[in-house]
């Protein structure tokens, strides 16, 4: 798409530019900012503060765009399955929309079905967020922050939430998650790109994955969790070691079927550790791209691009076929306020949220 570039910060190998990606119906700007460092460009915009390209070399050294996304804003008003959104205020599913806090019982908007899905009907991902560039330590980067007022998709209290993107010296994209809140609230942020490491429109059931996880959370048959944490040894679920995201996506297994694939929360394995601790690792067999996560967060779902069916058209007219893309979305567990035993998702004055995920690209 062409676009007005309206400043740049340095050039390469590090810099920020900001440029205007269009505009929403009701004429306000939705200005984007594109990031590089360390090899790696990014671009990302304030309506849904939404990752539209990120950029990375194959072992060539040939950079290909490895999120499947659109090419103008119009793709993320009409048809957008959350494609490189942030969503919230609360990522996920919580079921029939309904929650209790401090005794009293919020009803939550709901979009699947009866469930309640990544904020609602208006979540983040729907939202004009305002973006400033920023850095870090000389790592380039975008803050983009919203308020959501009191009441919003049914949530109690107004939250601040600031989202910061960084590229360091490596190209690792830093996602920062930072939010307070005046009245007791629950948040649960997550990025939802889908990536693709052959930067092409073959499905992504080649790429071979592995997950610190042992455990995950099976969902009913509204892909609600029943509050289980089970033990993946011995199912399709375990991808301690190494394995190929087809290899056994198809196997007679309950919890296959009622997702159609893998969209299941998995338990990271933390050993008490509050930081930052490996979560999955990606290797794309043709490019041999690698992709390497880190959180700070208690879970990761896993969603293979399960309703993709070539019915959205988009980056250069490419049609979106069944499981062209899939998820790695770090966040607390689904449907956590229904469930004591999961960590909480509560936040209260005087409190703040934070999070990070680190997105580490390489070859191998």
């Amino acid at each position: 798409m062409k676009r007005d570039a309206w400043n740049v910060a340095s050039g390469r190998p590090s810099s920020v530019e900001e440029f205007r990606f269009g505009a929403l119906p009701d004429g306000r700007v939705v200005r984007g900012f594109a990031l590089r460092n360390g090899g790696v460009e990014l671009e990302a915009i304030e309506y849904g503060a939404i990752i539209t390209s990120l950029r990375t070399p194959d072992h060539r050294g040939q950079l290909g765009d490895v999120v499947l996304g659109f090419d103008s804003l119009e793709g993320y008003l009409t048809d957008s399955p959350y494609f490189g959104a942030v969503v919230g205020r609360f990522a996920n599913r919580i079921a029939d929309g309904r929650f209790t806090l401090d005794d009293t019982t919020y009803q939550l908007a709901c979009n699947d079905g009866r469930n309640h899905l990544h904020g609602g009907v208006r979540g983040f991902d729907k939202v004009l967020w305002s973006g400033a560039a920023t850095s870090d330590e000389g790592a380039p980067g975008v803050t983009f922050r919203y308020v959501s007022p009191d009441g919003e998709e049914g949530y109690p209290g107004e939250l601040d939430t600031r989202v910061t993107y960084l590229l360091d010296a490596q190209g690792a994209l830093h996602v920062r998650y930072r939010a307070t809140c005046a009245t007791a609230t629950i948040v649960n942020l997550s990025q939802h790109s889908y990536f693709n490491l052959s930067a092409s429109a073959m499905d992504v059931l080649g790429h071979v994955l592995s997950m610190d996880a042992s455990r995950f959370t099976p969902v009913n048959d509204t892909l609600i969790p029943t509050g289980e944490l089970r033990l993946v040894a011995g199912t399709p679920f375990d991808f301690r070691a190494p394995s190929a995201i087809g290899a056994r996506i198809a196997d007679l297994d309950h919890q296959l079927a009622v997702a159609g694939g893998y969209d299941h929360n998995f338990v990271i394995e933390r050993g008490g550790d509050g930081g930052l601790v490996p979560a999955a690792r990606v290797f794309e067999p043709t490019s041999r791209r690698t992709l390497e996560v880190r959180t700070t967060q208690p879970g990761v779902q896993f969603y293979s691009g399960n309703f993709l069916d070539g019915s959205v058209v988009g980056k250069a007219g490419r049609r979106y076929q069944h499981r062209a893309g899939f998820c790695l979305e770090t966040q607390h567990f689904p449907d956590s306020p229904n469930h004591a035993a999961f960590p909480s998702t509560v936040l209260r004055p005087g409190q703040t949220y934070e999070e990070e995920t680190v997105y580490a690209f390489g070859t191998a």
